[in-house]
């Protein structure tokens, strides 16, 4: 259930948790013992094993009936450890039932900041959440990088520096070689850019580099949202929005307004299958000539 506090306006984020309240969460097996729900907001990685379950992302709170179902057809074990790749509502809506149900919750610094008060976000959000509940804030927080072991499984946490927000963390699986991104890559979906947490234009461009740096042609990413991919994803990604920021940026410096810049169509080449999820092409340009 929804809490009444946080229904504030009939825009993205309510839409975004009537939808989650009925749609489909799957499950995909990926390597090793290692698998991927999606359906609930941002895809959740589930890591199973001795020590019980792991899961990077926790979805949207409506999400929680259909999370459960699907995390008990893998198997019965407790969630031990949840880690929150950054603060967003479709990432973190689970922390607070997660960590009722035994799970310590990890995150990077900035993430608990701004859990643990209110955060307005702009763009087509236009929404303003409310400080999370005590048991849905991490309890542990690193600054940069954090490694640890778990089911016979190490996990490598590395902070981005200021990106799609200021809180965003990659989670790198070397024996499975799984990278977990977040919202640092939205596999042919738009990405929200979160300036008023932080995150800019180039800032999710500099993230993308740093992904596609880190990967090999047989590495597994799992994105923030969209299917599961790999290296060539991450460079189409990285491509879409240099063209994109480059257009915008060669129109503002020539005077063009807003609305003409979205007239323009500057993602023209990519818009009928990029624009359908969180950023229609409009949105996105938006965001783009912000940071520009």
């Amino acid at each position: 259930m929804v809490p009444e506090a946080v229904l504030n306006t009939g825009g993205l984020v309510e839409g975004a948790f009537k939808e989650a309240a009925t749609a489909k969460v799957t499950v995909q097996n990926l390597r090793r013992n290692i698998s991927i729900l999606s359906g609930a907001g941002g895809n959740i990685a589930v890591l199973t094993g001795p020590d019980g379950m792991l899961l990077v992302d926790a979805g949207i709170i409506t999400a929680h009936p259909h999370v459960s179902e699907v995390l008990a057809s893998i198997n019965r074990d407790p969630i031990r450890l949840l880690i929150n790749t950054h603060w967003h509502f479709d990432h973190t809506g689970g922390n607070e039932w997660m960590h009722e149900a035994g799970a310590t919750i990890l995150a990077h610094e900035n993430t608990r900041k701004h859990l643990s008060q209110p955060t307005r976000v702009e763009g087509n959000w236009q929404y303003t959440f409310p400080a999370a509940p005590e048991g849905a804030i991490p309890s542990i927080v690193f600054k940069d990088e954090h490694t640890l072991d778990f089911n016979n499984t190490t996990l490598m946490l590395k902070y981005y520096s200021p990106a799609h927000t200021d809180s965003d963390i990659s989670v790198y699986f070397p024996e499975a070689d799984i990278l977990h991104t977040g919202d640092t890559f939205w596999n042919r979906d738009y990405p929200f850019i979160d300036y008023a947490s932080g995150g800019s234009i180039d800032g999710h461009i500099s993230a993308a580099e740093a992904n596609i740096a880190k990967v090999t042609d047989k590495t597994i990413v799992i994105p923030g949202h969209g299917a599961v991919g790999g290296k060539a994803d991450l460079i189409l990604f990285r491509d879409v929005l240099v063209e994109i920021r480059d257009k915008v940026a060669a129109l503002k410096r020539q005077g063009k307004t807003l609305p003409e810049v979205i007239s323009a169509k500057p993602g023209a080449r990519y818009d009928a299958e990029w624009g359908n999820l969180f950023q229609n092409p409009a949105d996105f340009a938006a965001l783009v000539y912000q940071g520009v």
